[in-house]
């Protein structure tokens, strides 16, 4: 019985590893186009990861959480991104610094 249980022991650990892990987090995508977040407002699960992709032809923006950084964050330029992984619940608001009209909102369950 002893070497029964050994056996089942390790794939067990393993099996609630996996679940208990963020090997169930999520890449979501918000794309950066004519100065608009899109989708502007996304809820997401705890350890998700969103990108941002700036997919404009010559425009530069920047995902600015303001609560969270105190300085202006560096430009995406156009095929570049720009990813942040949420390990805590709430919502989260954040602007392009160069564009403050554009906004969204993270909120994370």
């Amino acid at each position: 019985m002893k070497k029964i249980i050994n056996k089942l022991a390790a794939p067990l650990l393993l099996i609630s590893l996996l679940v208990c892990g963020n090997v169930l987090a999520k890449e979501h995508v918000v794309e950066i186009y004519k100065k608009k977040f899109i989708p502007a407002e996304l809820t997401i699960n705890l350890g998700d990861t969103v990108i941002w992709k700036n997919i404009e032809k010559r425009q530069y923006h920047n995902v600015w959480f303001q609560q969270l950084f105190k300085e202006e964050p560096e430009y995406i330029f156009p095929d570049e991104s720009y990813q942040l992984t949420f390990n805590d619940k709430g919502e989260f608001p954040y602007l392009c610094g160069p564009h403050p009209k554009m906004t969204g909102t993270i909120t994370v369950k």
